[in-house]
Formats: structure tokens, C-alpha cells, sequence
């Protein structure tokens, strides 16, 4: 049974040029994941520019979301600060709004 997880990730203080740099790689990572992805995006602040992400994705369990994630250019280049990974449920979508 496939599960979803979220990494929920805040950039290093000052990243953003960090992040910029590195993004490419990590859209290519994000896209290499197929039907496995399930949403992804970036955290804000309030000028819009980009603070850290949220990406949910399917695996078979921790170990191997773990393993996902851990193999994201974010992670591997030190993009992140603060990483959480936790179990998620999609209770209500309303995403294609």
C-alpha cells in the first residue's frame, strides 16, 4: 500500500539566491518522480520571494520517502535549514481551483 508523506522544508536565512541556483536541478528531480508526486510547491514571505516548500509525495513507507526526499537537490546542496518529513492525508482537494 502506497502512502503519502510531506517534507515540509524551510531555506538557510539569507537562501534565496542559494535556492535559485539550485532550483533547475530540483524541478528535474521533482519531475523525474512521476505519479509519485503528488503536489509541490514553495513557502513565501511577504514580498513574494521564495522561503522554503512543501512536496507531498507517495512511497511505500518512511524509510522510503525518506530516501526521496534525502536525494533532492535542496537536501544534497544545503538549501534547507529545517526539514520535517510526516506521514499525510489528503482530507479535502480542492487544488483545481
Amino acid at each position: 500500500m502506497t502512502l503519502l508523506y510531506a517534507l515540509i522544508a524551510h531555506d538557510r536565512p539569507n537562501g534565496l539566491a542559494r535556492r535559485q541556483e539550485v532550483r533547475p536541478e530540483h524541478l528535474k528531480h521533482l519531475d523525474s518522480l512521476g505519479s509519485r508526486l503528488v503536489l509541490a510547491g514553495p513557502f513565501l514571505d511577504d514580498n513574494g520571494d521564495m522561503t522554503g516548500s512543501i512536496v507531498v509525495i507517495e512511497a511505500e513507507n518512511l524509510e522510503a520517502a525518506q530516501a526521496t526526499f534525502n536525494s533532492d537537490p535542496f537536501v544534497v546542496k544545503g538549501v534547507f535549514d529545517q526539514i520535517t518529513i510526516k506521514r499525510w492525508h489528503l482530507g479535502i482537494n480542492n487544488t483545481n481551483k
